[in-house]
């Protein structure tokens, strides 16, 4: 009779050990199911970039690879998505067709989102990227440009106009978020940027949890309107890639320090800007479109009735008539005097 093979008695050890320490045995799983969450998550993002590949072209600046989509002809207008978005965003809105029609459009990925990189080791802050997208612009040859910036990059637009003045001619600011206020609302989106541990959470706890909570998002950001169908067109594979979630948390995060040292310097915003803002807008209050119109000068403001933080989606002909009011002043060399008026949305 063959003799019976004989197995290691090593897992039988290691089993028994976990069973008398339940403490470690739960720490054990629960690091085998982070890291099998991480590789699935990893999969998924591999799988969103192959099923939307870059729309443009790229240019790469001081290290940094930016994705961006250029349409029309004429004098030149740069658009900036928000936190946590991309071109997508701006092409599904129609604004860049819009615009497309009488401008020279340039949509750049903001690092880290879309296919932007976003090297580790720096600071993202809206004077980060505004000295970046300066460079990237005089690459292109555009020596001044209309620049339109949304949500978070609204602060982006402004240390443009800050910093580069001779580059930039108009500004039009929509739904930003200008001056410091109590927001606790931003200290759970924050956590993935915690070093180390923001790593961990954003590899595996975050996109699961962001699938959750992505119908509740949308619904928060869009209202009081509802999604409009066209927004069916954004991908939003890409936005829950744990990079993206990083970079989203990363800005989250700086988005109250940021305004605490920017709100001094808005007084020195000297070229023609219009400012935009939903009456219902339940992300940012629009009393900060309000206050932001009081400090710059050569500043107009549409208030739009009905309507919510999206408004480069739900109210994109408004936004097409803000860049061109904003071009038009500036095209007539002088400041027409300062005005606020509400807009049905």
């Amino acid at each position: 009779m063959a003799p019976r093979p004989r197995f290691s008695s090593v897992p039988h050890h290691a089993l028994a050990a976990l069973r008398q320490r339940p403490a470690v045995a739960t720490a054990v799983f629960a690091t085998g199911l982070l890291a099998a969450t991480a590789v699935v998550n990893r999969q998924l993002a591999r799988k969103a970039e192959r099923e939307n590949p870059p729309m443009g072209r790229f240019i790469h600046v001081h290290g940094v690879r930016l994705h961006y989509v250029e349409r029309g002809e004429g004098r030149p207008l740069v658009l900036l998505h928000g936190n946590g978005t991309m071109i997508q965003d701006l092409q599904s809105s129609n604004l860049i067709d819009l615009a497309a029609e009488r401008f020279r459009v340039i949509a750049f990925d903001r690092p880290g989102f879309g296919h932007s990189a976003r090297p580790r080791g720096r600071i993202w802050g809206p004077n980060e990227q505004a000295d970046l997208f300066k460079e990237a612009l005089d690459k292109m040859d555009i020596d001044r440009t209309v620049v339109l910036g949304h949500s978070w990059a609204a602060s982006i637009a402004a240390a443009m106009a800050l910093r580069h003045r001779a580059s930039v001619e108009a500004l039009v600011l929509a739904s930003g978020y200008y001056f410091p206020t109590y927001r606790p609302d931003l200290a759970a989106p924050s956590i993935p940027a915690i070093p180390v541990l923001g790593d961990v959470i954003s590899n595996t706890i975050s996109p699961i949890l962001a699938r959750l909570m992505w119908p509740g998002l949308m619904r928060k950001l869009f209202g009081p309107k509802p999604v409009p169908e066209k927004f069916a067109a954004f991908p939003v594979e890409m936005a829950l890639r744990p990079s993206q979630l990083h970079a989203s948390a990363e800005e989250a995060a700086m988005m109250v320090p940021m305004a605490v040292a920017a709100s001094k310097t808005y007084s020195e915003i000297t070229v023609p800007t219009v400012i935009l803002a939903g009456e219902d807008d339940r992300l940012i209050d629009v009393e900060q479109s309000v206050r932001l119109h009081r400090v710059i000068r050569n500043s107009r403001l549409r208030r739009i009735a009905g309507a919510g933080h999206m408004i480069q989606q739900t109210e994109a002909a408004i936004l097409m008539a803000a860049i061109d009011e904003a071009a038009s002043i500036s095209a007539g060399g002088g400041s027409d005097p300062r005005d606020v008026m509400t807009t049905n949305g």
